[in-house]
């Protein structure tokens, strides 16, 4: 019953995830390197690097809340958790 839970829980906080994004604010200009430099790399995995910014947003916005949403922010938090871990051990790959 409880991994049942943790499932829909894991599931539900996904799919608020993606919906997210689109009414986040804009991040801002990053600074303009030296014409000298090297280009940077580029990112192999911006869909992923992207569900880890959702994913630790909505984790510092469940943190940050004033209640417990039902009792569920423990267990949302935690997998959370284990979707970032996850997900940085896909970035390596």
């Amino acid at each position: 019953m409880k991994s049942k839970v943790m499932c829909l829980t894991l599931l539900a906080t996904l799919m608020l995830l993606f919906a997210f994004p689109a009414a986040a604010p804009a991040a801002p200009n990053p600074p303009v390197p030296p014409a000298n430099a090297a280009a940077p790399a580029p990112n192999p995995h911006p869909q992923i690097q992207a569900a880890i910014y959702s994913l630790q947003q909505a984790r510092l916005h469940l943190m940050e809340a004033s209640h417990d949403f039902g009792g569920h922010r423990e267990d949302a938090v935690k997998a959370i958790d284990k979707a970032l871990h996850q997900l940085e051990i896909c970035m390596q790959y």
